[in-house]
């Protein structure tokens, strides 16, 4: 008896040895190590194949990138369940994609999923859907003190591309989640339709410039799979040597090859531009994928990949902008200090002139427009020897914006569903039209959880995913929105009132009364007035925010208050609609006063009673490229900013015809519908209703607790008495969201493009 328990026991230890050994540690033996190597993606030149029955046939990746976080969680949470994963691959191939990219490996539902998903296709004799698998870089890595060949850089990056590899062929346990990468037991092999891999992130140009300069005698690698040629940098000798290694595993592991790529976007391209661009945006360095080469032996291929939006950086309109200054007005306006130096920094950097690959008439698109993204799009094509892929692309939906387009108006924000559409339509085309081999929208679904550096200062950075905040553009990139409420919102401005009720009014006022609701992503009003004229009437409403601080009169309207307010709304017809903020209360002026009004608002701070309300804005950029000086030496502000208060008349119906999803309010009989979102009126974290503090006593934006907020109504012919107000209690919901999917406009739009070009 003991012998045999012994033996259970023995046999026991090994199978779980064997199992931490196989499935954690990645242990293996090459039982055939003269088994012939597959592939069944190519390229060839500036193009990339498919091998179906046999035959190589050209494959255009055409798809969408997708996110890994839903609301009331962090993209870290892996939260996504089965049900929802069939449900968007089945949405996503109906658009007419053919592949999805994700950017680090997933939890083992999202595998499991694409396997179930794709086993069905299969035997229905449906096409299947692809997969573009990447590997992420920790944040922590990106931004810390070390350069590419720390230990703590490198180790982690080849460690997570091998277990990549284990992932996509079903033989990997991962029992943590260690944030930048999921967890579970993946037993399913996805790799039949996992087309290749892309490696690394957006990487920061002050990493790759501290790697090159710290490793100068690193530059060189000669690998099985992967070599650099005599002009690579050693952070491309690191990246080549990273790819020849998962080469390898897979190649020797699994008998399988797929197609590679490295991350890359505008910021660490291969060219070299003028100073000026290096004074404007910094563009010191370059990571250049022809400096890496590959051997027979990679039988699938190599392409290259880059994030490229229209807006952001723009240094071919950049390049416009500063080319009207000769030498020496920019040694005027920049020091001849600072100019000569970065003159000696442009002429160390080893790479081809931009100017080298493009010729005027690529700027021209086919509407017959000045077009810099195409332009841009064409010098890469021109440039690399092998197939480029925008891995992406897009435009966002947020009622916020960050940058601009001068040319072709394809906003970082601020854009309506309808122009998203239209937009990501423009830049297929240009994408296709600049000899692309493939492109991937970003992305498909909002990411409640996103940041952007213009707003993030004014809101809880811990609680982003518990709310929908318009006013961060980054949140509203997808073409799958998350509307709040679990069937449908609990308001439409619309200018049907069926959804008010007697419960919902705060205030009545002579013949107006004010009604009020909110959800996760806005406060609603609607004002009922006898008799209410739009073209004629205007609508007054104060809004007290922070008990602290406020004015009972706004001089530039002559009205009183019987409340500190705030914030005015004044509602006055459809084209000159906005709200107001007290000038104490102004954000933008506390944050970035010196760029914008020439001096910080600390030295000499707005009273807290002050009269003047003030137009809200969001900033744009900070500096013009070239800075200008005054005559006494000093710069003068020239930040570009975007009146964000400004209202916006229409109808916010998604089943509309006349839907904009920008709407911020309509009239109907005898009434105004209004929709507000939170961060416009100065709220940091609606899901605990904090608000923010004064900022000039606490020197800064700290956040205030609030239970409620004063609200009052009237209109013209009212407006020299002080408005009566009421209370609006207020009651945060924590992290238990509500919300439901709904496609955008933008996605039918871009489904009957694509379904139009395979007529």
């Amino acid at each position: 008896m003991k012998k045999y328990i012994a033996t259970v026991c023995i046999i026991l230890a090994a199978a779980f040895l064997w199992n931490i050994s196989y499935y954690q540690l990645g242990f293996f033996i090459d039982l055939k190590p003269n088994a012939p190597v597959t592939a069944f993606m190519k390229t060839n030149g500036k193009k990339i194949y498919m091998e179906k029955d046999g035959r190589q046939e050209a494959f255009e990746l055409r798809g969408v990138d997708m996110g890994a976080g839903i609301p009331g969680k962090w993209a870290t949470d892996f939260s996504i369940d089965e049900e929802t994963y069939l449900r968007w691959f089945k949405q996503i191939q109906e658009l007419g994609a053919n592949s999805i990219r994700i950017y680090t490996i997933l939890n083992d539902v999202f595998y499991n999923a694409f396997y179930k998903y794709n086993t069905q296709r299969i035997k229905n004799n449906q096409e299947p859907l692809y997969l573009l698998q990447g590997v992420w870089v920790s944040d922590y890595a990106l931004f810390s003190h070390m350069d590419a060949y720390d230990s703590d850089f490198l180790k982690p990056f080849i460690k997570d591309c091998r277990t990549m590899i284990d992932v996509i062929h079903g033989k990997r346990t991962l029992t943590i989640n260690t944030g930048n990468k999921g967890n579970g037991s993946f037993r399913k092999d996805v790799s039949p339709w996992v087309i290749g891999y892309i490696l690394g992130v957006e990487w920061e140009d002050y990493t790759v410039t501290y790697t090159d300069e710290i490793n100068e005698d690193k530059g060189d690698y000669k690998g099985k799979y992967m070599f650099t040629t005599d002009d690579a940098t050693p952070f491309e000798a690191l990246l080549a040597a990273v790819g020849d290694e998962i080469i390898d595993y897979e190649s020797t592991r699994y008998k399988q090859q797929r197609l590679v790529a490295f991350a890359n976007w505008p910021t660490t391209d291969p060219f070299v531009y003028p100073a000026s661009v290096a004074v404007a945006r910094g563009k010191l360095t370059c990571v250049d994928m022809e400096h890496i080469k590959t051997t027979d032996k990679f039988i699938s291929g190599m392409f290259v990949s880059y994030h490229v939006y229209p807006y952001y950086p723009d240094y071919l309109e950049i390049m416009r902008s500063t080319g009207q200054y000769s030498e020496e007005e920019m040694k005027k306006r920049l020091s001849d200090v600072r100019w000569e130096t970065v003159k000696y920094r442009v002429s160390k950097m080893k790479g081809p002139k931009i100017e080298n690959y493009i010729k005027d008439e690529n700027y021209i698109d086919s509407y017959g427009r000045y077009n810099t993204y195409l332009a841009y799009l064409k010098a890469l094509t021109a440039y690399h020897t092998m197939p480029v892929v925008i891995s992406e692309y897009g435009v966002t939906t947020g009622r916020g914006i960050a940058q601009t387009d001068k040319n072709t108006k394809r906003n970082q924000g601020n854009m309506s569903e309808k122009e998203q559409g239209q937009a990501i339509i423009d830049c297929y085309k240009d994408i296709m039209d600049a000899g692309c081999a493939g492109s991937y929208i970003f992305t498909w679904q909002d990411e409640w959880f996103k940041r952007t550096w213009n707003t993030m200062h004014a809101v809880d950075l811990n609680k982003t995913p518990y709310w929908s905040d318009y006013q961060t553009n980054e949140q509203y990139f997808g073409l799958l929105s998350f509307d709040p409420g679990e069937k449908q919102s609990i308001c439409l401005v619309d200018g049907k009132t069926d959804e008010w009720g007697e419960n919902d009014i705060v205030i009545s006022n002579g013949d107006a009364s004010l009604s009020m609701k909110y959800d996760e992503k806005f406060i609603y009003f609607l004002v009922k007035k006898k008799n209410f004229d739009p073209e004629k009437d205007t609508l007054y409403i104060p809004i007290d925010i922070n008990p602290k601080i406020g004015s009972t009169y706004a001089k530039n309207y002559n009205i009183g208050f019987d409340c500190a307010a705030d914030f005015l709304m004044v509602i006055h017809g459809k084209s000159d609609s906005r709200l107001l903020v007290q000038e104490r209360y102004e954000c933008l002026n506390a944050i970035y006063g010196d760029v914008y009004y020439g001096e910080l608002a600390y030295i000499s701070p707005p009273e807290k009673d002050s009269p003047n309300f003030v137009k809200i804005y969001l900033p744009l950029t900070l500096n013009e490229y070239i800075p200008e000086a005054t005559d006494t030496g000093e710069f003068k502000p020239t930040g570009e900013k975007f009146e964000t208060g400004l209202l916006r008349y229409g109808n916010a119906d998604p089943d509309s015809p006349d839907f904009n999803s920008l709407a911020d309010f309509i009239f109907a009989d005898g009434c105004a519908e209004i929709k507000i979102p939170w961060q416009l009126l100065n709220f940091s974290n609606p899901s605990e209703m904090t608000v923010h503090d004064d900022y000039y006593e606490k020197y800064g934006i700290e956040n205030l607790k609030i239970d409620k907020i004063n609200v009052g109504v009237a209109s013209d012919g009212e407006s020299q008495y002080r408005i009566p107000s009421a209370p609006l209690p207020l009651e945060g919901w924590g992290e238990k969201v509500s919300y439901h999917e709904r496609l955008k406009t933008s996605y039918y739009m871009i489904k009957d493009y694509w379904s139009s070009l395979n007529k």
